[in-house]
């Protein structure tokens, strides 16, 4: 699904020279390759502060832990998504409220989360599915209206802008009260392992989350609130400095594959493609995505399978049924997007190193098993 040995040797000399400086200085943990990144990221992301820690979902939970949220207070997020969004509000002991997406941008939906919101709703957590951002001016709205906090998963969708009616635009992640990010090998901006940061505006939340990184100290030895180990080590930070500068040209390069297999299937049938917007950049198609109508997509599956080309399921089961978060409170007739999309939906290759020559054969073996 993704070629990072021919990312890499793009980059090699970069990183392998950013790499050896860590081992030359022996600086492993919150070493100068963090602190540089910190403040590189805060500037490509126009955001006050920026927070590195361990993983992407670390830092989903440490900003609701900066938050102060506590247990028993109501948290709504998106049923087709990954199973971190919501494991983390359980491991708070928080309640998840899950609620439909939407299916033109398969991003939360927005008369879901008006219908959830309860006296005990504290917090609402949009997910920028597949890299495509979701609807931040009527969530912010939402939140302002019900005085609820709004944290970002913007695991999949780094660089991502989006657009707000007045024609500004924001980059997601940092339009909520907090946002949060992964850097696994496979994200449009990824490391050589696990990675993730927290980003806020607030400067007081922002002091609370970095004490929460590293075991609640400010001050070595004196711990000020209750905390976590969750630091972002140096190597990473060195190999995402090297690729920070290349973030929206890697972007770009997976939209333009979009478009290559956008229009390769166009006016099929059998296929919905996800929408690319010519005048922003709302999507950086951490997956391309399609529906698969009135056909065989678990046949489709095996079939590209078959001919050596990876695709997955990106969710083959929606978080209302999983076994961990089971609920009575969830009815089916709550679902019917969800529901459907996880019948529908299979994810092609998409990184930064695809050619024409790839996206021709992927398309080919998609049309010839749909025209069968």
């Amino acid at each position: 699904m993704v070629d990072l040995k021919g990312q890499y040797e793009k980059i090699k000399e970069t990183v392998n020279t950013s790499i050896q400086e860590v081992l030359d200085t022996n600086t492993y943990i919150n070493g100068p390759q963090v602190h540089a990144f910190q403040k590189n990221l805060e500037e490509y992301l126009d955001v006050k502060h920026v927070i590195p820690c361990a993983n992407g979902t670390d830092a989903l939970q440490i900003a609701m832990m900066g938050l102060g949220l506590e247990p028993g207070d109501e948290v709504i997020t998106a049923d087709f998504t990954f199973a971190a969004t919501v494991e983390v509000i359980a491991l708070l002991q928080l309640t998840p409220v899950l609620v439909d997406v939407e299916m033109g941008n398969m991003n939360i939906s927005i008369e879901g989360i008006k219908k959830a919101i309860t006296p005990k709703t504290k917090a609402i957590v949009p997910v920028h599915l597949f890299g495509r951002a979701a609807n931040m001016e009527a969530i912010m709205a939402i939140a302002k209206e019900h005085n609820l906090y709004v944290i970002e998963d913007n695991a999949q969708a780094i660089g991502a802008n989006c657009k707000f009616s007045d024609g500004t635009k924001k980059k997601a992640g940092t339009i909520g009260h907090v946002g949060s990010t992964s850097f696994f090998p496979s994200k449009n901006l990824g490391c050589y392992g696990d990675g993730g940061a927290i980003f806020t505006n607030d400067d007081a939340l922002a002091h609370t989350i970095r004490g929460i990184v590293n075991h609640g100290m400010y001050v070595r030895y004196h711990h000020d609130v209750v905390g976590v180990n969750s630091r972002l080590d140096s190597i990473q930070a060195a190999v995402l400095n090297a690729k920070l500068p290349l973030l929206d040209q890697y972007n770009a390069a997976r939209q333009h594959a979009a478009r290559k297999y956008s229009a390769a299937f166009e006016g099929h049938a059998n296929i919905v493609a996800p929408n690319i917007c010519d005048v922003c950049d709302c999507h950086v198609f951490h997956q391309y995505t399609l529906r698969i109508l009135d056909a065989d997509r678990d046949g489709l599956m095996q079939h590209l399978l078959d001919k050596g080309i990876p695709c997955a399921i990106y969710y083959p089961i929606p978080l209302h049924l999983q076994k961990a978060y089971l609920d009575v409170r969830y009815m089916e007739e709550f679902f019917p997007i969800t529901n459907r999309l996880v019948k529908e939906v299979i994810s092609l290759p998409m990184h930064t190193e695809l050619d024409d020559e790839q996206i021709k054969f992927i398309t080919d073996s998609v049309l010839e098993f749909l025209n069968q």
